[in-house]
């Protein structure tokens, strides 16, 4: 949300608006209830706010085809900043879910990742969830429009089988996640950090630390000190990241391409290794 004045578009395609104060997102062919799950995402993530969780671009309103937003000025990434984000990310994600694919509460309508549908059925098991509705629903779709062949998605479904049968469950609650923490849904602004876009939902904390692994942060050493500072992550969360960017990898190989099957397989690999 980095606009001037003026027109321009979004990364996923919307046109977007600001006239200084605000910023408004339309996008003509928007499925139903798309831009009202992502203002229902950012009220429940906000509500994190008042205990030190993350900050969140406020919704100034929203309707049918559009979403407004406040603007947020801009600044340089610093360290002190990226510890305070950490921090805060992870007071946002022990505010918890009722459970894994759980949506916004206020929100019982379609959810989005990007352009893509997301499913938000409830589970409570964390690796039966994230196999089957954030990982091999974007693989068949890959499969199918060619960006990904039957070799590389059985490597895929290899290691998907083995998530599903609950290998990494680690019995930790759902935690409230904001599950599309690309980089350009992190703002630098003079007051810190700020997200936008969100596709939240119950998940577990390592998925959002692992996307701003896989497509880079600034400071991300400083986001992660700030992070286990308050928040406590299991031994070996690092060596899962790659299990964490399946998601997003699959989600991406989706939509973008063939060229991140190799990625999708590689981490996929490096899954079974564990």
């Amino acid at each position: 949300m980095r606009s001037r004045p003026g027109l321009g578009r979004s990364t996923y395609g919307e046109q977007v608006t600001t006239d200084g104060r605000t910023i408004r997102k339309e996008r003509a062919d928007a499925p139903a209830g798309f831009f009202e799950a992502e203002a229902a995402g950012l009220g429940w993530l906000a509500e994190a706010e008042p205990d030190g969780g993350a900050r969140i671009a406020g919704v100034k309103g929203v309707g049918p085809g559009w979403i407004e937003l406040e603007r947020l000025a801009s600044a340089r990434p610093t360290a002190p900043a990226a510890r305070a984000f950490g921090g805060a990310l992870a007071r946002t994600h022990a505010a918890g879910a009722a459970g894994f694919g759980s949506p916004p509460p206020s929100w019982d309508g379609a959810t989005f990742i990007g352009r893509q549908p997301m499913s938000t059925k409830p589970d409570d098991r964390w690796g039966r969830f994230y196999a089957d509705q954030r990982v091999r629903p974007y693989l068949r779709r890959a499969v199918k429009r060619g960006h990904v062949d039957t070799r590389d998605a059985d490597i895929v479904d290899r290691a998907l089988a083995i998530v599903a049968e609950g290998r990494f469950d680690d019995g930790r609650p759902p935690a409230r996640i904001h599950g599309d923490l690309w980089n350009g849904n992190v703002l630098w602004t003079p007051d810190g950090v700020a997200l936008i876009d969100p596709a939240a939902h119950g998940g577990h904390a390592e998925t959002d630390l692992a996307m701003l692994a896989l497509f880079g942060c600034p400071h991300l050493d400083s986001v992660f000190d700030g992070y286990e500072s308050v928040g406590t992550l299991a031994a070996g969360w690092r060596e899962r990241i790659p299990l964490h960017q399946l998601h997003p990898l699959a989600v991406h190989a989706a939509s973008h391409g063939a060229s991140y099957a190799g990625p999708l397989v590689e981490a996929a690999e490096r899954v079974l290794a564990l």
